[in-house]
């Protein structure tokens, strides 16, 4: 009987406590390369299409298999959906790290574990459930290779038993999960189904945690914010994809491939698009700059030891002003750091990529919707502009699964901007490339084909004046500079605007990005419910700033700035771009543990600096 003080009634075992409904986190604790993922997914699955807001991060190791990982689910009925920083109910699986994860465990928490491992002799302040799973899986798989695969999933049918979920449902994400896969998927069903009649049949529920069906997912689905992207960009008209792999951008560029071969032959069986592995990130984004001169939408993808690389070509891009559309899935650094955790850490080093005076456009997508619809802003903004565009994601948003709504086909024209036609060039009456007409910085271009005899020009990386020439006049580069930067005070008007989430009456604010977003949503009630602090909030989008982040901070009397890195490189990046007398509203509140952020820390740390 599980170790437990927490009172049953009757010969139905049935906890009579107090039921914790759709609120709680689940953690499984196994090894990487077990097969694990499959079974996960379809835990996810399962609650997600029993109606309940969920969300499930991956916290795996960068070696190939053997070492620790772990797969945290949150469910709430509210949808929260951040990393919880607490864990409810365990599952234990891995013999390595399963006596530390339990000792970490508030107390009250379950534990479902492989019966070997002894764990109720850990602790008695928690409830604990032993399951022979190699007994039970050897009734289901005859394959002792598979054994360790399909135990998995035996697990999978003991959660649903504990949990309450909908073995319909159950089943259902099994066959989603597996596809095609018909044989593969009845072995998992029947895994499933031995380990919830095992569960029935001896297994009192003692914890408090359940999961009841909702109604809050209609319309959604399930996607990883790197699938959203490769969709966004096919949509968005992309020709020409060079990378070269590294995590955790490599699986956009996988699913951009799958999606491009399935969508983008011609009537003639032959691909309308080139997709490039090339032999490095340097080479890469000389390969994206040299289609785009040529004409094509072009794109990468990468992390920051690749945007490190980057740096010399990118400078090239913004200097010659050539389009280009870069994703940096944003890992921890500096150096090889920890390739396989999330940060936002690469703000600085990407807005002032390459040397001297150079500025950058980031864009920064919290939700797989965002990915989906700025790679067309991105796109959309580099041809407008000329100019490379950087979207800014990490590995949280990328490589995890994420509840979304389904995305919208696009109805907007794709802008290419100020691209000059044979027609054009003779309506004007004169050509000069880098020559600002209209007064937003931005030049006319030709790109090649077009046939007016006046249409050439060079395209410099070195000193050149308003017609391409080469020149070194301390007057030729001046001007040159002072429009460059003109353009990048106009891009404040085009970039997406801010998220103004709540424009109230405080007097206090906190400004988020990307992924920090739903965290510090919780963060808000916490504050408020707890503490007695309300917060207005504003999530930016994009830089360079739009008018609507400065007016936010001119409105309050202290803004948090919430960033996923030690140097709180937005706090920073805000400081250099506000009149000096603001920067001292700002207050930084940092997460850098490799771990996404946390409500509870946030909460913790605004009510520290506010004195509550």
């Amino acid at each position: 009987m599980a170790t437990t003080d927490l009172a049953v009634h009757g010969s139905t075992g049935q906890f009579a406590g107090s039921r914790i409904v759709n609120d709680f986190s689940l953690q499984v604790a196994t090894v990487n390369g077990s097969g694990s993922q499959s079974a996960n997914t379809v835990l996810l699955r399962t609650i997600f299409q029993m109606g309940v807001p969920v969300s499930g991060k991956n916290l795996f190791p960068s070696n190939i298999a053997g070492l620790p990982t772990w797969y945290t689910i949150r469910a709430n009925k509210n949808g929260y959906i951040a990393r919880k920083k607490e864990v409810d109910f365990l599952i234990a699986m891995n013999p390595e790290t399963a006596i530390e994860d339990v000792k970490v465990l508030a107390a009250g928490a379950a534990v479902l574990y492989d019966e070997p491992l002894k764990l109720n002799a850990v602790r008695t302040d928690l409830t604990f459930y032993p399951v022979p799973f190699d007994k039970i899986t050897a009734t289901v798989c005859p394959e002792a290779k598979l054994r360790k695969l399909v135990k998995n999933m035996v697990y999978v049918g003991v959660a649903a038993h504990l949990l309450g979920l909908d073995m319909t449902e159950v089943e259902k994400a099994i066959r989603r999960q597996f596809g095609k896969k018909q044989k593969a998927a009845d072995l998992n069903v029947n895994a499933v189904k031995a380990g919830y009649d095992y569960a029935v049949a001896t297994i009192e529920k003692m914890d408090p945690y359940w999961i009841s069906r909702m109604d809050e997912n209609r319309g959604k689905i399930i996607i990883d914010g790197n699938s959203a992207a490769a969709l966004g960009c096919m949509f968005a008209g992309v020709t020409v994809v060079t990378w070269y792999p590294i995590t955790p951008s490599s699986s956009l560029v996988e699913s951009l491939i799958d999606y491009m071969k399935k969508y983008r032959i011609g009537a003639d069986g032959k691909a309308t698009f080139a997709i490039v592995q090339a032999e490095d990130e340097l080479a890469a984004v000389g390969m994206v700059i040299g289609a785009a001169w040529a004409g094509a939408r072009s794109m990468t993808a990468t992390s920051g030891p690749g945007i490190s690389l980057m740096s010399e070509f990118t400078g090239l891009g913004y200097y010659a002003e050539v389009p280009a559309v870069i994703w940096d899935i944003q890992r921890v650094g500096p150096s090889t750091g920890l390739p396989t955790r999330t940060a936002q850490g690469d703000l600085l080093s990407t807005a002032f990529l390459s040397h001297g005076d150079t500025k950058h456009v980031l864009l920064f997508p919290a939700s797989p919707e965002e990915c989906f619809t700025m790679a067309q802003d991105a796109f959309n903004l580099a041809e407008l502009a000329q100019t490379p565009v950087f979207v800014l994601s990490d590995l949280d948003l990328g490589m995890n699964n994420w509840m979304a709504d389904q995305f919208q086909y696009p109805t907007t024209p794709i802008k290419r901007g100020k691209v000059l036609s044979k027609e054009d060039r003779d309506r004007l009456g004169g050509f000069a490339r880098y020559k600002d007409v209209d007064g937003d910085g931005i030049g006319y271009r030709t790109i090649p084909g077009n046939s007016h005899p006046a249409s050439a020009y060079f395209t410099r990386g070195s000193g050149h004046n308003e017609k391409g020439q080469y020149s070194e006049r301390p007057d030729d580069y001046r001007n040159n500079m002072d429009r460059l930067n003109r353009k990048f005070e106009y891009l404040r008007t085009l970039v997406p605007k801010p998220q103004l989430v709540v424009n109230g009456t405080s007097e206090v604010g906190v400004i988020a990005y990307g992924t920090s977003h739903y965290a510090t949503g919780e963060s808000r009630d916490q504050l408020r419910k707890e503490h007695r602090v309300e917060l207005d909030y504003l999530r930016v989008r994009a830089y360079p700033f739009s008018a609507e982040v400065h007016e936010f901070i001119a409105k309050h009397d202290r803004v948090y700035i919430i960033d996923q890195n030690r140097d709180a490189q937005m706090f920073q990046l805000l400081k250099l771009d506000l009149a000096a007398e603001q920067t001292e509203k700002l207050r930084s509140v940092r997460n850098y543990d490799g771990l996404p952020i946390d409500a509870r820390s946030i909460t913790s740390e605004i009510a520290s600096q506010e004195g509550k």
